[in-house]
């Protein structure tokens, strides 16, 4: 789910090397192209690339650093991260100055609010859309097909990225209405919601306590739902707090039971409640059906679990603890102790 960052390198620089090839030779063109793998994995710098390529590659690293390296750094190594991450995002806009990533990537790591974050995203984002438009229809010129179709998406990314964390600014803002506006406004250019934004919007509905509308938007949406059961877990935790909400608790807890059949070590989470780093990139790509996905969900879902006078996460914490097996309450004990 999500975007890889040094996936979407990969298929960047490939469909250049592919554009680049003598189609006067298709046999000699596929010999050619049979070694991208490897000179792409050692080579790097010896493929065709312009400087939008340079910049993302950039960007990529930087993501990697941050997203994926960085929670789980020392103390003495969080600022050397920081520090290269930084440089790497300045090299890329100076290299594109339209390589949108790096422009928002490099703006969050001013620590902003979250208030101006969002009047950052939400003011940047129609010229964000008139240029990626313009790349994407750059890139699928000159292309047939799948590539062509493939390159204009890829193009398109940016803003989708974009605006998928406009829709999550604008949540934990409590401007609830705006991010259902928004993720409806990208999933119109985006229905395959290569964002996932629908995750995002789902809670929304759940804030604003608007079930009939979260109906509908599910019901919309239903064959883009991904995993190993019939819904997600932000989907399922969003009807566990409309449930909780009207006061329909066996409703609620059949939720529960639905993520702990979709889940492995459901209740454990659901007692431990994690919160996540924000990913800078994109929301974290993690495996469909995997227990990081279910605690990339509930971190997510802090804005339902902590809202009210009495946390509605208060209450899952509870009814987890009545399900939970023995083993999950000691796995639970140790991980608190270990933190002490």
């Amino acid at each position: 789910m999500s975007f890889d960052p040094r996936r979407e390198d990969y298929q960047r620089l490939g469909l250049r090397f592919a554009r680049d090839l003598d189609g006067s030779d298709p046999a000699s063109a596929m010999h050619a192209f049979s070694t991208f793998g490897r000179r792409f994995a050692s080579m790097r710098d010896t493929l065709p690339q312009s400087d939008a390529d340079r910049a993302f590659h950039l960007v990529a690293d930087a993501a990697v650093l941050v997203d994926y390296q960085l929670p789980f750094a020392t103390d003495e190594q969080v600022g050397p991260i920081v520090a290269r991450a930084q440089k790497m995002l300045d090299e890329a806009i100076a290299l594109d100055a339209r390589c949108h990533d790096a422009v928002r990537m490099r703006f969050a790591g001013t620590r902003p609010s979250f208030e101006n974050s969002y009047d950052f995203l939400r003011e940047g984002a129609p010229e964000v859309l008139a240029s990626c438009r313009e790349k994407a229809k750059e890139a699928a010129s000159g292309v047939t097909g799948e590539r062509a179709n493939l390159a204009a998406e890829i193009a398109m990314r940016p803003y989708y990225r974009w605006m998928a964390n406009l829709a999550e600014k604008a949540l934990i803002c409590g401007r609830n209405r705006a991010c259902i506006k928004l993720a409806h406004e990208l999933l119109e250019i985006d229905p395959a919601d290569s964002a996932d934004v629908r995750f995002t919007c789902s809670l929304a509905y759940a804030k604003l306590e608007d079930e009939q509308g979260f109906d509908a938007f599910v019901e919309r949406n239903a064959q883009l739902e991904r995993g190993i059961g019939a819904e997600d877990a932000w989907m399922l935790l969003s009807r566990c707090s409309l449930a909780y909400k009207r006061r329909d608790f066996e409703s609620a807890r059949m939720q529960l039971r639905k993520i702990a059949e979709n889940y492995p070590h459901a209740m454990l989470n659901l007692m431990d409640q994690k919160e996540l780093p924000e990913g800078v990139f994109s929301r974290l790509a993690v495996s469909p059906g995997s227990e990081d996905e279910l605690i990339l969900a509930i971190s997510e879902g802090t804005v339902l679990l902590m809202d009210g006078r009495y946390p509605f996460g208060a209450w899952v914490e509870q009814e987890a603890r009545s399900m939970a097996t023995p083993q999950d309450l000691r796995e639970l004990e140790l991980e608190k102790r270990d933190e002490r």
